[in-house]
């Protein structure tokens, strides 16, 4: 509810204020900011948000949870200590790869360290909240909390209440508030005490985990560079075309994004079911799992793209200032097609991560992070905002090829089915008949004016949409949707029956 509740709010904010109250190079600031600070803090997470979802089964059944979410609050601090000062160590470098094409983003570079610590114990927060079974409130804060903090600096910098400093400083601060209220939910949840922050040794070198533990943090700190490679492009192109062509890709990611949102939260959910099938060594119930998640988050990913992709024409229209951004149309489409790859296949990476051949990922971050990076170093130049995005759908295609490889000779584990191949080629012919819809039906909407094009829109969407859905239950591409769908017609024939 959270997630989908931060998408409409997202969605008002950046089509209907956030392309009204600030420029174009104002956007790409606050962009490169957040994602350096994403990125910065993944690096200083020194891999404790998978540790904890991986080793709090052996700890958990103490009250006090024996300490451990004392070494998941202490990692991260000596990280930020050290992400902080290779930042102060190569402060004038990282200035000066800037100072030419993004002079603006300089001015703010000295707010970067508070932002990324931010950020930082943001994620901690949620994810020991997560293997609590506590995730609502926590997700509520950041896809709906951040967002609505963010909308009143917006608000308050468009109609010139604050200056642009005060702007950037209550832009940052929304992250901070976020990250304190993360806190007191997760304080306020287990009663907090002084045990809850004080690591029992004892218990832990009982385990035998210490050294598991050490390497397999180690090698997650190592690997951090995997979930964050679509931040590559916007830094990129910070530095190699400036803050105003960083704007134009951040709205195109922000209409992409949105594709990925279901992951987040059934990934939340999959991930300690997942973690304890492997401890459990029971292989048949990964495979049935890992299957499963990657079919629903295909099929909801591309419905979700679908209708994103045959009303962005419209979404271009209707917007303030649509036309600076519409020449991130191509960005829409191909970070589209990554984010469904992403979300269709990333239970692939939590099932190596979470297995004892966690280590081999290395390899395939590696070759991820490096195609990442020369590719958006090769891509931006001759194709520009549309080079940051295919750099991240080939980089993404890349680690995913090697990573189920792997799973399917080592461990046995597949995500795939015949049920994805009903799935995609239900979408591509709904793709067909948009092409088809676009070509005959919407020129002769476009004649008659705004409420038209809404018009238009509007139906198309209804029908293809509902054509492509209902196929896909004819076909009987998911039991588990056929049988929710047949409940439901039940219950609303049970309920008819009644009157």
């Amino acid at each position: 509810m959270a997630n989908y509740l931060g998408v409409a709010i997202g969605f008002v904010t950046t089509f209907f204020v956030l392309t009204r109250m600030l420029t174009t190079e104002e956007v790409g600031l606050t962009r490169v900011m957040v994602d350096a600070a994403m990125l910065f803090s993944a690096v200083a997470q020194l891999g404790t948000n998978a540790s904890i979802v991986r080793f709090f089964p052996w700890f958990k059944d103490d009250g006090s949870h024996h300490g451990f979410f004392g070494l998941a609050m202490l990692l991260p601090l000596a990280g930020f200590a050290l992400v902080g000062g290779v930042l102060l160590a190569f402060r004038s470098q990282l200035v000066a790869v800037y100072s030419v094409n993004s002079p603006l983003l300089t001015d703010y570079f000295h707010l970067l360290p508070m932002l990324i610590f931010f950020a930082l114990y943001l994620t901690v927060f949620e994810t020991c909240s997560s293997v609590l079974m506590r995730i609502t409130v926590p997700k509520m804060v950041r896809e709906v909390g951040i967002r609505v903090f963010n909308l009143a600096a917006y608000l308050l910098y468009g109609y010139r209440l604050i200056t642009l400093d005060t702007f950037v400083w209550l832009f940052c601060g929304s992250y901070g508030l976020a990250m304190l209220l993360g806190l007191v939910y997760l304080l306020k949840t287990e009663r907090f005490n002084l045990r809850i922050f004080s690591v029992d040794w004892r218990h832990l070198r009982s385990t035998g985990l210490t050294g598991d533990m050490v390497r397999y943090t180690l090698f997650m700190t190592a690997t951090v560079l995997a979930g964050n490679v679509p931040l590559l492009g916007s830094l990129f192109l910070g530095a190699k075309a400036g803050l105003a062509l960083t704007g134009v890709y951040t709205i195109a990611f922000f209409i992409a994004n949105v594709v990925e949102v279901p992951y987040r939260s059934l990934g939340a959910i999959s991930r300690p079911v997942i973690a304890t099938a492997v401890k459990e060594g029971d292989w048949a119930e990964v495979n049935r799992l890992g299957r499963q998640v990657s079919l629903h988050q295909l099929m909801v990913s591309l419905m979700i793209f679908y209708v994103i992709w045959i009303n962005l024409d419209t979404l271009f229209t209707l917007i303030p200032n649509g036309e600076d951004y519409r020449g991130g149309a191509g960005v829409v489409l191909i970070l589209g097609l990554a984010k469904v790859l992403n979300s269709s296949l990333s239970i692939g990476t939590d099932v190596l991560n979470y297995s004892r051949h966690y280590a081999f990922g290395l390899l395939f971050i590696a070759a991820l992070t490096l195609s990442a990076l020369v590719l958006n170093d090769r891509l931006i130049g001759p194709l520009g905002i549309d080079g940051a995005a295919m750099a991240t759908l080939l980089s993404y295609a890349i680690y995913f090829a090697l990573l189920l490889t792997f799973l399917w000779r080592r461990l046995r584990v597949s995500l795939f089915s015949g049920a994805q191949l009903k799935t995609l080629a239900v979408m591509a012919a709904a793709f067909a008949l948009d092409w088809g819809w676009r070509t005959w039906l919407t020129p002769l909407a476009s004649t008659g004016g705004t409420w038209h094009t809404l018009a238009d829109a509007a139906l198309k969407t209804a029908v293809l949409a509902s054509a492509a859905a209902a196929a896909m239950v004819a076909w009987k591409v998911s039991p588990t949707v056929n049988g929710i769908v047949k409940k439901t017609v039940q219950r609303a024939k049970g309920k008819k029956g009644g009157n």
